[in-house]
């Protein structure tokens, strides 16, 4: 299976990006307090393994019997200064609601590392990421 993604630059370092039917625009403007009229791509990437882990969670506490009432997943990156302008570690939070098991959650978490959600597998080599979690009822 190939993916195509397409970013065509709009104007200052902005790039509408689009991915089949859906569109956004990017946008890195050079001074770190403007908040620009769109993500930073570095912002994009921890939402994407937010969301492919996420998504990885919740598969696998469905397939385990657990009632989800809501997951969200905040995903907090360390960039250094120097450039590139890499991020360094990564922290994932999973935030789940329902009456869950939390032995189910931790190895749904362990499950989503290593087997399921490809970011995470992509990432992992150069990134330290660590992973916690909180059930809210």
């Amino acid at each position: 299976m190939e993916y195509t993604v397409e970013a065509v630059h709009q104007e200052g370092l902005q790039f509408v990006v689009t991915a089949g039917p859906h569109s956004l625009t990017t946008d890195y403007p050079l001074d770190p307090d403007a908040s620009g009229v769109g993500p930073r791509p570095l912002q994009m990437l921890l939402g994407s393994l937010a969301a492919c882990a996420g998504g990885s969670l919740l598969a696998l506490l469905r397939r385990g019997g657990q009632t989800i009432a809501g997951l969200t997943v905040r995903a907090r990156g360390q960039r250094r200064t120097e450039h590139p302008t890499v991020l360094t570690q990564i922290a994932l939070e999973f935030v789940v609601r329902g009456g869950v098991d939390p032995s189910v959650v931790a190895r749904a978490i362990e499950q989503s590392e290593a087997h399921i959600c490809p970011i995470w597998a992509m990432l992992k080599p150069s990134t330290p990421i660590s992973s916690s979690f909180r059930i809210e009822v």
